[in-house]
């Protein structure tokens, strides 16, 4: 039986099925018998599946965008330092970048796969370091996760980041949608036992919701604590971000009397 040594923890992968990615290339994907981490073999597929660095069936990249930033306006307000510089990593076209700085907080591009188109003149500084980084719907797409990883500490010590967990049973490969075989990109699909390895690796406190996830060197509260392990946390951070923000001021003038 092929195996490969898992990408977090360097346990034993054995292949658990193997799918067709791009409508073309058999793919064997592997299981950590450890900490449950799932990848592909070496994705020798990934020039072609990046022709477009954001895919054509990202169809849910806006209402995403929009979801991602009420929630995330939430945990810094109640668990970081709102007055501190942010940075979306993996940013993509800027959009998150420009909703955050529009609700009111100071937040800065980098992606070096993709185009800013929305967020112009807020790249990232180099060798700066940010109180935070956001890294959406990325992690999936890490060849190496712990170098990408690595890459983001030495940008900010906390990340608020999104990626959907795999469900238990491990589904088969036409019986989930996240394994996006449509377009190969997703190579790297975690649990929460890989999320707690990667954080002690790292010397990281990890907290989960759902497709949500902290990796902090701050210590949340005991009150925050308790409302992460709530089943509903995350839309209780949801709704609670439409109390907090008629309190911040939008950046959206001050950034645009920038160019006067």
């Amino acid at each position: 039986m092929e195996k490969l040594k898992c990408k977090i923890c360097d346990g034993e992968s054995t292949v658990i099925f193997n799918a067709v990615v791009l409508k073309k290339y058999k793919v064997n994907y592997f299981k950590c018998n450890q900490c449950g981490f799932v990848q592909t073999e070496e994705p020798y597929w990934l020039n072609e599946a990046y022709e477009s660095s954001i895919n054509v069936s990202d169809t849910g990249i806006v209402l995403r965008n929009q979801r991602l930033s009420h929630i995330t306006t939430s945990l810094i307000v109640l668990f970081f330092d709102r007055r501190e510089k942010f940075v979306d990593y993996a940013g993509g076209y800027g959009l998150f970048t420009r909703m955050m700085r529009d609700i009111g907080f100071d937040f800065y591009w980098s992606d070096p796969f993709t185009k800013n188109l929305v967020a112009r003149t807020f790249e990232i500084q180099d060798g700066k370091k940010y109180h935070l980084a956001t890294s959406f719907e990325s992690f999936e797409h890490f060849d190496n996760p712990k170098e990408e990883l690595q890459k983001i500490i030495q940008i900010a010590d906390n990340i608020i980041l999104s990626t959907e967990l795999l469900p238990s049973p491990i589904p088969n490969a036409s019986d989930w949608w996240y394994y996006g075989l449509e377009h190969g990109q997703h190579i790297a699909l975690y649990t929460q036992k890989a999320f707690i390895e990667l954080a002690r690796q790292f010397n990281l406190h990890y907290y989960n919701l759902d497709d949500v996830h902290l990796l902090t060197k701050k210590v949340i509260p005991i009150y925050g604590r308790i409302l992460l392990k709530f089943k509903y946390a995350k839309h209780i951070f949801y709704l609670t971000s439409f109390m907090i923000s008629p309190f911040l001021k939008s950046k959206t003038i001050e950034d645009m009397n920038r160019f006067k």
